[in-house]
């Protein structure tokens, strides 16, 4: 399973999606995930479905590469959906003491998490379509007004864009060491939920040191090549909006209006 986690990485490829100026892309993900919390009732909800199948098959990720972005957050999902289960208002369909489940609850509960997975695959598209560098360089250009107030914009967005490259490389890390501990007669994948938990401990101690490890290689390489941070640099590939670019958004736009008249004009029809 750690294998099949891939968050954080990127997939190169031509679609309009990867061709796309990484600014842009980070303001319609913005933009998505706020809509994604607006959205009120079914139609929304179901529009928006739809709206993000249609910007996975425009950006030529296959499909199963999406839904090992949602594999890890399997547990989580089921947690939340259970949660707001007993949350419900109406008859009860099931009455477990105090606790009773409802069809408002169930409805609810599938509502929610429809959204947690959608809110997943539109922040995945984004690391899945844009190269770490890309990312630094959009995060820099956008977040340039704070400067204003002193802060050290290129420091903050070189250290998300490592902590975001190095998730990959992590699990991978993870994945070897679960393996040499397996093969040295450790049981991971057996007993209680305390006795899986005390043997995690063989493997997080030397992911620490690793990762520790990697981290202080990683300055010393920077120190090596005279990386004094952002001032005074120059890039290599100028941005700049394109027609594509500008498309995107008078769609997203579109869309945003069609949720919020969906919200409005559909909310009492079920």
């Amino acid at each position: 399973m750690i294998s099949d986690i891939t968050i954080g990485q990127y997939f190169p490829g031509a679609s309009p999606i990867h061709k796309m100026d990484s600014r842009m892309k980070i303001i319609l993900t913005i933009t998505l995930i706020v809509t994604i919390f607006i959205c009120k009732n079914v139609f929304s909800l179901a529009a928006f479905v739809l709206f993000t199948l249609a910007l996975i098959a425009v950006s030529k990720i296959p499909f199963k590469t999406i839904l090992k972005s949602i594999k890890p957050l399997v547990i989580i999902i089921c947690i939340t959906a259970v949660l707001n289960l007993f949350y419900g208002e109406g008859e009860p369909l099931v009455q477990l003491g105090r606790f009773k489940i409802t069809q408002d609850g169930i409805e609810t509960a599938v509502f929610m998490a429809v959204r947690i997975v959608t809110l997943v695959v539109i922040s995945s598209l984004l690391t899945y379509t844009t190269s770490p560098t890309e990312l630094t360089d959009a995060l820099e250009r956008l977040l340039k007004p704070l400067k204003v107030f002193k802060i050290d914009v290129h420091a903050i967005s070189m250290t998300m864009t490592i902590a975001l490259r190095f998730i990959p490389t992590l699990i991978e890390e993870i994945d070897k060491i679960m393996s040499a501990q397996k093969s040295r007669g450790a049981l991971m994948d057996s007993g209680g939920l305390i006795h899986r938990a005390k043997a995690l401990i063989p493997v997080l101690i030397p992911l620490f040191v690793s990762a520790f490890r990697r981290a202080n290689e990683l300055a010393y390489a920077m120190e090596c090549r005279c990386y004094r941070g952002g001032e005074g640099r120059t890039k290599m590939k100028i941005m700049k909006m394109k027609a594509g670019d500008y498309f995107a958004l008078a769609l997203t736009v579109l869309f945003v209006a069609a949720v919020i008249v969906m919200n409005h004009f559909l909310s009492n029809v079920i």
